[in-house]
Order: structure tokens, then sequence, then C-alpha cells
């Protein structure tokens, strides 16, 4: 037996309506023929993205490292392909003060094996000063390759808060792409799974049914207090760093900033 949609003894407010198994699925089965033209739709922007033009610029600019300064081209680590991600920094900001977008960004790209078994190398690259990277990538754990680029020119250095691409043919190095805003979502595989459920990502912008939980803010839930609270305020950091040790709210900081 199915129930209707409107039923008012079994309607939850606030979720979706109640159906039977074969209902869902005709419904189910519906959705789907719109999500098969958008992964077709995605696939010919994809062989558009790799008929783009390319553009050439000096591969022995030098960016700075755990090792000092390395030509840029070393960041292909031999191989033809790499992708990078431009990360925004503050400078002489403390820890929790640093881009909760560009964390959140970075904090999806942790391994790159499996970009590096498709012949892809990857670096995170970030206009900060060398020493204070280097701070934070210790306290964030991170794995993946960080380098500064502060004075380097675009299309290795410049504006931040990019995912670009890059080709090498022997000691030629080539621009093929870049990205930036919800450009970036690609490898943020929590908002692709927080699509999936029924409310979404929460945020006041989605499109939402009648009595869904009221929506908050774009990227609300990206820094919270030390009880998980979701905030903005002297208190808050990026979600990732209360799992760092030592990670403290703002008032007793001092015991772990950065080394200047």
């Amino acid at each position: 037996m199915t129930t209707a949609p409107d039923d008012p003894t079994t309607a939850l407010p606030g979720r979706p309506p109640i159906v039977d198994l074969a209902t869902w699925q005709a419904a189910r089965d519906e959705l789907l023929v719109r999500e098969k033209a958008h992964t077709r739709e995605g696939d010919a922007i994809a062989a558009a993205r790799r008929r783009l033009p390319m553009v050439e610029f000096d591969g022995t600019v030098e960016v700075v490292g755990p090792d000092g300064p390395v030509p840029f081209l070393d960041l292909f680590q031999g191989r033809d392909e790499l992708v990078v991600y431009q990360h925004m920094w503050h400078d002489g900001a403390p820890h929790q003060g640093q881009c909760e977008g560009c964390t959140t960004t970075a904090w999806h790209l942790q391994d790159a094996a499996y970009l590096n078994a498709g012949g892809v190398s990857f670096a995170i690259l970030t206009t900060g000063q060398w020493d204070e990277v280097a701070s934070y990538v210790e306290f964030m754990g991170y794995t993946e390759p960080w380098y500064s680029v502060r004075d380097v020119a675009a299309p290795v250095g410049g504006d931040m808060g990019y995912l670009t691409s890059f080709l090498r043919d022997g000691d030629r190095v080539f621009l093929t792409y870049s990205t930036t805003g919800r450009g970036n979502e690609r490898v943020n595989g929590s908002l692709g799974l927080l699509d999936m459920t029924p409310y979404g990502r929460r945020e006041a912008w989605q499109d939402d049914p009648e009595g869904w939980p009221e929506g908050h803010g774009p990227c609300w839930s990206w820094r919270t207090d030390a009880d998980g609270t979701a905030t903005w305020g002297p208190t808050s950091r990026p979600v990732p760093q209360w799992t760092r040790p030592g990670a403290t709210p703002v008032e007793t900081l001092g015991r772990q900033g950065h080394h200047h």
C-alpha cells in the first residue's frame, strides 16, 4: 500500500514524504535520467577542457620548500603532469586565522597516491613566508609537498585560491587549466556526500522544500569553537584544526602559535 505524501497521519514535518519502496524506486529512476545527463555533460566539458590551448612560462622560476629554493620543474617529480592548489595565506596570523576554505580544500588532498598512479604530481603553493608555512604544515600534519611562492609571478604565484594544472615537455612547462570558487569543490568529497543527503549542506541558498530546516550562510560549518559549535567568532578555527595536538581557543593560543 502506498502512503500518500500528504497523509497527515504519517507525514513527518520537515522531512521527505513517506512512500513504499516501489514508489520510491520509480521516483529514484526518474531522477537518475537527469543524473546521467549531468554526468554526460560533465564528460563533454572535461573533453573541452583537454582541448584548451596552453601557455608556456619559465619552469626554472624558484619556489621555496623544506630544502630551500628549488626550480618549479622539480614539483613535477619527473612526471609530465602536475596539479597544484594555490592556498591563500594571511601573513602573521595564528594557525586558526588561516583561510577556512583553503584548509577545507587542502584537508581533502592529503594523499596524492592515486594522482601519482595516474602520472600526475601534486603540490600546495602559498604566498606565506616559508618559516610561517612550515610551522603551519607541521601543526596540521600535512604530508603533501608545500612550497612558498612569495613574490613569484603568475601562473606559479599571483592570486591564490585556485586549482591549477600544468604540463611538462622535457624542460618546457605550460599552464593548461585553472579554476577557483565552486570549481574547487571537485576535490571536496564531504560536499558531494552532503549533497546526497535530504538536508544537503543546510545553506540558505539551497532550493529546499517548505518546512525544511532553516539554512545557514555558505560554508557555515567550516569553522567551529572547541565544543564543535559552528561559529566565526574569535574562538573559532577551521574544523580540522581541532584534531591537531595542542589546538586551543584563541585566549591561550600563545603556547602553540607561529614560530617567527
